[in-house]
């Protein structure tokens, strides 16, 4: 089968990348249809090879070149599907900005992610890594996605309870890792006025606002606020946005740090489990603002890496196990990157 996608050899993924590392991919395309996947997967000589699916790169750590294909999903268009009284069904195509999603729901005041307003990347990165901030997750208005299987080149969809979400984590991080492209996504919102403001940073802008006059553009502008203010701008400094997820501890370990660090904020789970912000045990351990060559955690966020030059992926990888180990020798706790690192 002749291939009819502009196929390019040894491309550079520096602008791929919101770290802006300087690696390659042997070979790298841009799709914008179903159609123009399965044309790859049925391809002699790019069937078999390995792939990557890449959208926007802002959760992805490059380390080395890719010695495959990259396909990178563009697609873009939202549609209205179902709508009644109380909710609307819309569909958004993976390869939308998923900020611009977010601008859509807001614009139409269809209320469910607005708190999710300033997550980089694209949709269909989205419940690939369950994205979630302010207290909300995607999965609190997901319904359905469809997409491709790369090794069968079935079309495939995925009911909620099938892709097994759980804290910035799904089923196409672990056994469908690497070997699913998701095209499609479907959200549930609601039309009517409801407000998700028990974080609290959010709490302490709109606590004590009117909840009458309160807007849903107004709590997008809060959210796009808070964000600008505590993270690095990818424009300026090349990162990933929190680097590592938020460990979660025993009831014994919580109330020991607790009794050291009275100024700790957490979030208390099921089972006697606490929640705790890794960006504070990474503070505590002298890593804010920390810098080695090109590499360092933002002054303003311990929980982000940035690049602030040059830095190569493995240079940030080293300095992130680092970060790992300092506050595992300090604390016990361990915690884990959110970032894909290749």
């Amino acid at each position: 089968m002749i291939i009819m996608l502009k196929i390019e050899e040894n491309k550079s993924l520096k602008t791929f990348n919101t770290f802006g590392v300087n690696v390659k991919a042997k070979y790298f395309t841009s799709v914008a249809s179903e159609k123009e996947i399965l044309e790859i997967l049925q391809s002699k000589r790019f069937g078999s090879m390995d792939k990557l699916i890449l959208g926007g790169g802002s959760n992805i750590l490059f380390t080395k070149n890719y010695d495959g294909l990259i396909i990178h999903y563009v697609e873009k268009g939202i549609r209205l599907v179902e709508e009644n009284e109380k909710y609307v069904t819309i569909e958004s195509s993976a390869g939308e900005i998923w900020n611009d999603l977010v601008s859509y729901c807001v614009d139409n005041k269809y209320y469910g992610i607005e708190n999710l307003s300033l997550i980089p990347g694209t949709v269909g990165a989205a419940p690939i890594q369950n994205i979630g901030a302010y207290g909300a997750e995607i999965r609190d208005v997901f319904e359905s996605l469809n997409g491709i299987d790369l090794e069968t080149g079935e079309k495939r969809s995925f009911k909620k309870n099938e892709c097994k979400f759980d804290y910035r984590d799904s089923i196409f991080k672990k056994e469908l890792k690497g070997k699913f492209i998701i095209t499609k996504v479907i959200l549930k919102l609601q039309k009517e006025k409801k407000f998700n403001l028990n974080y609290r940073d959010l709490n302490n802008y709109l606590g004590k606002a009117n909840k009458e006059k309160l807007t849903i553009k107004k709590v997008r502008d809060t959210v796009d606020k808070i964000r600008t203010n505590k993270l690095a701008d990818p424009k300026r400094f090349g990162n990933a946005g929190s680097f590592f997820k938020n460990p979660e501890v025993s009831e014994t370990t919580f109330l020991d740090l607790k009794r050291d660090y009275e100024e700790m904020v957490f979030f208390k789970l099921d089972r006697n489990k606490y929640k705790i912000p890794a960006g504070f045990l990474i503070e505590k351990c002298g890593y804010k603002g920390k810098r080695v060559g090109d590499v360092a955690t933002y002054n303003k966020q311990a929980l982000v890496i940035i690049n602030m030059g040059k830095a190569t992926g493995e240079q940030i990888k080293t300095f992130s196990q680092e970060i790992q180990k300092a506050v595992f020798d300090k604390f016990g706790i361990e915690i884990i990157p959110e970032v894909n690192i290749l």
